[in-house]
């Protein structure tokens, strides 16, 4: 027997099923495990058997290569039916085939399609109930097999037989509908029966032609439901069947009399549709050739929450808590309904005085209705609608009880790869909200948010976060068709809209961060996935977007003045100006041209592209030495001395000199110490805050940031009940009340991206070659944490890394996964180690050693570094008036941090007037021989 095998079944591009793919020559995945640390993957042999063909066909294939391996066979021709399995070697010794992988392709050219748009004739119009289209038709006996090809100008819900049709949610999703429309293939031969069968589909306004945006806007798309569906039935002669949308399709009108993801579903249970007028359909005349098949997953329910608390808030009204904000909708059960009853559900993240906290929905009414019909017992829960709560208000129901009610979690169902936890429970929690965002918004398409009048996809935000997201789920597929919609929709000058898709239709879009998206995601794709295969598709796009943002740096190579987000949502930016950054916009802008091009350059190289790797890689440079000129002093001080900047030259390389390196470093850590330890960073330079001093060696201040709990904080959310990333740093006040701006989010993943640190740096698990064929393991260890772990899904197999601290030593473990190899730094070791596939351990004394002992004569900034000292020592001069609280007096303390802590109170006395007594003194340099007592 050999001492590898193929672990599980071979995958097709990105997806988790083969089942209407949309290339007919899908790249191929596996993944070999094996016990045997000599194990060294020499040659591959693939099989395909087709329904078309009697003997299957074996292609041998040498080298190691097992991720995206490029099509051996012939291409599959539309509606080809396959099977795919894989064996490996090592020398001589062979693996056992793996279980056959089935595959089946789409309809992969616009004239596979007999099928043809249609509409309700009078019915269905804008404010109207939403539309059911049907068709009943004969079948005859000896069915083998049948497939449901459909697609819609809005969402669809389609029935056979009165059984649902699959278990996509919004179906066919949300794209650039006038450049892509995605089509969903269904195995539906269950569904079906000789004789009389019927096919009902409900339509909704979903994207198309919903509310999008907070300008009110609607029918964006246009405003005429539409449903594209072709039924396919093979019988055992061979012979098939072909049941498409044309004018024999009847309409009528449905129990959904309003539907809107903005604004809820309002139903009458009372209507029953099969007893209403029909109505004829008309044949639209639309472009087939936009239809694409799905790249990655459909929105699906991930999982059912059930009710925690029902209570009665102080106006009386019956409020349910889910004990987690998420997305979804509601599913209550009424027992006893009677005619015309009504039920109402409103829904909202967080309470305010006890009250369901409405006002950063805006305009969105978030509320689901029904007018119920007899019955002694009914299930109430929307099909065109999705909500962002944790609460919700239910009138019209009595004596409601716990089991009565629970929430439905929808969401892209992106398959979990990554996993995180330490010792301390706050971080967990932290990176629990992480998941929970990403789940809720990653609906489609990666949302800023999802429960007001907005609910878009910011480029900016995914920029940020994609790093994290990757880690956390397979965003393979679903992150490369929201950035086909992002090529599609970029404008002819290469200028990126700020949401994707583009409902906003700016003019000339420009912003640093956001337009970036298009150079960033597709890198961070390829770093995470190994996928050359995007960079090739998207490398248009990214030089595109590159070209354009270089002419409007011009030959100076500055991209300064015109619009910019900055450093969005600054703490220190006021609620009703988020833009309002202490960072420099011009330099924010000018070191994301240098970042860009750079990718741009790495990304030619990758694709064999060298004239144009040498060009962006020299534009890169001029950028990075216009940088360095305009906005960085020769002694390394950056142009508005805020963290973000510092933080932007200090991971990019955009300091040329060593001492300048070194005095950013420096000065980035007195930021910090200044902040009194709180994040002073925004949208740009939160994300590469704690990376900036973890690379010049402070990672103390670091976990210090990491750690702390006081406002604005990772941590303060935590603190204040949150389970998901918010989008302010205070979207709700210590008092309980939600922030005055009229943009408050309670779950906006762009903030959490910090999690990427926690993965790499905490756990120290972290890629070191595209796709994880070259694994790195460096934690670094603070924060007084005992422990922590990470285990990711990569594209070869299980990589993990968990260590732990006790009794004075400290042990690692590593698991590394066939095909790659990890380069292990061992804390407190000064070599690394390279090792192979397998389990690997390490113990050694803790190298986490005490920390040297302040004095008489430290300075500020040393007593600032020792949390329980510094702490002591700010109890002191707040007792004494020197300052309100610990960020006031760090704010106090910040100019004399190389001066003697024992002189702080007089340094201190000169801007507050209050005299810096001997006695003050004496108290703090008592502090300083104690280490924090006083």
């Amino acid at each position: 027997m050999s001492a590898a095998a193929i672990a599980g079944p071979v995958r097709f591009e990105h997806r988790d099923t083969g089942l209407g793919i949309g290339t007919g020559t899908p790249r191929l995945s596996w993944q070999v495990v094996s016990a045997d640390p000599t194990w060294s993957t020499s040659a591959h042999e693939l099989e395909l058997t087709t329904s078309d063909t009697a003997e299957p066909v074996t292609v041998f294939v040498t080298g190691s290569e097992q991720v995206l391996v490029t099509w051996p066979f012939a291409p599959l021709p539309s509606r080809t039916r396959a099977s795919v399995r894989v064996r490996a070697a090592c020398g001589a010794d062979w693996t056992e085939w793996s279980e056959p992988a089935p595959v089946e392709t789409g309809l992969l050219r616009p004239t596979d399609w007999t099928a043809r748009f249609v509409s309700p004739r009078t019915l269905g119009a804008i404010g109207q109930p939403a539309p059911l289209l049907t068709r009943t038709f004969t079948l005859r006996s000896d069915i083998v097999s049948a497939r449901l090809y459909a697609t819609a100008h809005g969402v669809y819900v389609a029935n056979l037989n009165g059984d649902r049709v699959g278990d996509e949610e919004f179906a066919p999703g949300w794209t650039s509908y006038q450049h892509r429309l995605r089509y969903q293939t269904h195995d539906v031969t269950a569904l079906l029966r000789p004789g009389e069968n019927t096919l009902d589909v409900l339509l909704g306004n979903g994207w198309y032609r919903g509310r999008l945006g907070w300008q009110r806007a609607s029918a964006v798309y246009g405003d005429r439901l539409a449903l594209l569906a072709q039924l396919e039935v093979t019988y055992a002669d061979g012979t098939v069947d072909r049941i498409v949308t044309d004018e024999r399709w009847t309409a009528r009108q449905s129990n959904v009399l309003a539907d809107d993801f903005y604004d809820g579903q309002h139903t009458d249970l009372r209507h029953d549709p099969a007893t209403a007028a029909p109505d004829q359909v008309d044949v639209l005349a639309e472009d087939l050739g936009r239809l694409v098949a799905a790249e990655g997953p459909p929105v699906r329910v991930t999982q059912v929450v059930p009710a925690v608390t029902i209570s009665t808030s102080p106006s009386g009204r019956t409020l349910v808590d889910f004990g987690q904000n998420l997305v979804g909708r509601v599913r209550l059960r009424v027992r006893g309904a009677v005619a015309g009853q009504q039920v109402v559900i409103r829904h909202a993240e967080v309470l305010e005085h006890g009250e369901l906290g409405v006002r950063p929905l805006r305009t969105a009414k978030a509320t689901d209705s029904y007018v119920l019909a007899d019955a002694d017992s009914v299930v109430l829960e929307p099909a065109l609608t999705f909500h962002g709560f944790r609460h919700a208000e239910i009138t019209g129901v009595t004596d409601l009880r716990l089991d009565d009610v629970e929430a439905v979690v929808l969401g892209t169902d992106l398959r979990r790869t990554g996993w995180f936890s330490c010792s301390d429970p706050d971080l967990n929690q932290l990176h629990e909200n992480v998941v929970w965002s990403m789940r809720g918004n990653f609906l489609e398409v990666p949302t800023d948010c999802p429960q007001r009048d907005e609910r878009l996809g910011w480029t900016g935000d995914i920029q940020v976060f994609s790093p994290t997201a990757s880690f956390l789920y397979d965003t393979a597929g679903f992150l490369s068709s929201w950035l086909a919609d992002l090529a599609a929709d970029q404008q002819p000058d290469g200028s990126v809209p700020y949401v994707i898709p583009d409902v906003l239709h700016t003019t000339a879009p420009t912003a640093a961060a956001w337009g970036d998206a298009a150079t960033v995601v597709p890198w961070v794709l390829y770093q995470r996935f190994g996928d050359t295969g995007i960079l090739a598709r998207q490398f248009d796009s990214m030089r595109g977007w590159v070209d354009r943002i270089a002419a409007l740096a011009g030959e100076n190579h500055l991209w300064a003045g015109g619009f910019q987000f900055g450093d969005w949502l600054d703490p220190t930016a006021p609620p009703d100006d988020p833009a309002a950054a202490q960072a420099d916009p011009d330099v924010v802008a000018t070191a994301h041209l240098v970042r860009s091009a750079e990718i741009v350059a790495d990304a030619a190289a990758v694709l064999g592209r060298a004239a144009e790797a040498d060009r962006y890689a020299a534009l890169a440079e001029a950028a990075r030495r216009a940088f360095a000129r305009e906005y960085v002093t020769s002694s390394g001080r950056v142009l508005s001395d805020a963290p973000t900047v510092y933080a932007l030259a200090l991971r990019w390389a955009l300091l040329p000199e060593p001492a300048q390196r070194e005095h950013a470093g420096a000065r980035l850590a007195d930021l910090v110490r200044a902040s009194g330890f709180r994040i002073s960073t925004g949208f740009v330079g939160t994300p590469l805050i704690t990376d900036a001093l973890t690379s010049v060696g402070e990672h103390d201040l670091a976990y210090r940031l990491l750690l702390q709990k006081a406002c604005p904080s990772w941590l303060y959310p935590v603190s204040m009940g949150a389970t998901t990333i918010w989008e302010r740093w205070d979207s709700m006040l210590p008092d309980g009340s939600i922030n005055p701006g009229e943009m408050t989010s309670f779950n906006h993943y762009a903030l959490g991206a910090v999690a990427d640190w926690m993965h790499r740096t905490i756990a120290g698990l972290a890629p070191n070659a595209p796709g994880y064929r070259e694994i790195l393991v460096r934690p670094v260890l603070g924060g007084g944490l005992t422990h922590a772990s990470a285990r990711h899904h990569t594209p070869y197999g299980t990589a993990a890394v968990a260590w732990r601290r006790a009794d004075g030593r400290f042990h690692l473990d590593v698991t590394v996964p066939v095909g790659t190899t990890a380069t292990v730094h061992v804390p407190g070791r000064q070599e690394a180690v390279v090792v192979g596939h397998g389990q690997h351990s390490w113990t050694t004394a803790d190298p986490v050693g005490t920390r040297l002992p302040l004095t008489a004569t430290s300075t500020v900034r040393e007593l600032m570094d020792v949390p329980e000292a510094w702490d002591a020592a700010v109890a002191v001069l707040v007792e004494h008036g020197h300052g309100r609280d610990d960020v006031d007096i760090a704010r106090k303390a910040a100019p004399y941090v190389d001066a003697p802590a024992v002189e702080l109170p007089i340094a201190i006395s000169r801007t507050t007037g209050i005299e810096g007594t001997p006695e003050v003194c004496e108290r703090i340099e008592r502090i300083l021989v104690g280490q924090g007592k006083q």
